[in-house]
């Protein structure tokens, strides 16, 4: 079981290659697997124990100041506009919803992935289409317009499953306590999850060419980006006693979210960077996991 928790990123990295157009063909099913992945999740804790810390804080400001700052400093030395959304967006882009599947099984700390994925995710929702009119990227859609569309997205698979467990742990304990018994399996739903969001990443990839020159530079933006966050994330995580949080919390992103948001509110190339940073992400977390095992086993 722990050879297959190791090596299931590097085999739905494949399968989704292989599997692309099918993955594509499933892709509703990703918000109901995702759903179910933070039902499970959420019933792992008390939720009336869950409190913003300082380090929500410092995630929340390096997101919203260093995206900005670098679309403002890729802009001023020229750069290509979508090179700086892509910057932008990279950064931007809110937490993966089943990150603390992921976090914990590194050894983080299941109330600190579990606050900041809510308290991150409702964040970027406002800052975001905030951001998006400042910068007069999208003409077609007022900022209330922009906000309701990317709170619809983000409401019903992270707000619904949380109020679902409240209302367990609030009203029916037994209902609760019967979730948490099966928590264990969020894994496996998260790597079905994983297998469709890849498949989408290739699909799209494969269906919407990119001069080449650009397809590098937005790929190697992309490795960058996805370095620094990761790297940054464990700094900070560390000050705070819980690297690992850190690093996932930064680093790992919703990447549907962001090809989403790139191909509705900006250049459609834009989503070629969070293509290749979902890539890059789960490569990087296939790794940690294997150093995990490595160590646990040794």
């Amino acid at each position: 079981m722990k050879t297959l928790k190791t090596y299931i990123l590097p085999i739905a990295i494949v399968a989704a290659l292989l599997l692309h157009n099918v993955c594509y063909a499933v892709a509703p099913l990703a918000p109901v697997l995702i759903f179910c992945i933070l039902l499970l999740n959420f019933s792992a804790i008390n939720l009336k124990q869950l409190r913003p810390r300082i380090i929500d804080l410092w995630l929340i400001l390096f997101q919203l100041i260093v995206s900005m700052a670098g679309f403002l400093l890729f802009r001023l030395c020229g750069a290509n506009p979508v090179i700086a959304y892509g910057f932008l967006l990279a950064v931007l882009c809110p937490v993966a919803a089943s990150s603390p599947v992921v976090g914990c099984l590194l050894g983080a700390d299941r109330n600190t992935m579990t606050t900041y994925t809510i308290v991150g995710n409702i964040v970027i929702s406002v800052a975001a289409p905030a951001y998006f009119s400042l910068l007069h990227v999208q003409e077609d859609f007022s900022f209330l317009q922009s906000f309701w569309a990317i709170l619809c997205r983000i409401g019903p698979t992270l707000g619904l499953p949380f109020f679902v467990v409240w209302l367990l742990q609030t009203a029916w304990p037994l209902g609760a306590a019967f979730l948490r018994r099966w928590h264990g399996i969020s894994f496996y739903l998260w790597a079905v999850a994983l297998l469709i969001t890849l498949g989408q990443t290739f699909h799209y990839l494969f269906n919407n060419p990119t001069a080449p020159s650009l397809l590098v530079i937005l790929g190697l933006l992309a490795l960058g980006v996805c370095f620094m966050q990761f790297a940054l994330g464990r700094r900070l995580g560390a000050a705070y006693g819980d690297k690992i949080s850190g690093g996932q919390l930064l680093g790992q992103k919703n990447s549907a979210m962001g090809i989403w948001m790139a191909n509705t509110y900006l250049d459609p190339l834009t989503a070629v960077t969070m293509a290749f940073y979902s890539i890059y992400q789960n490569i990087f977390n296939s790794y940690q996991l294997w150093q995990k095992n490595r160590a646990t086993n040794n």
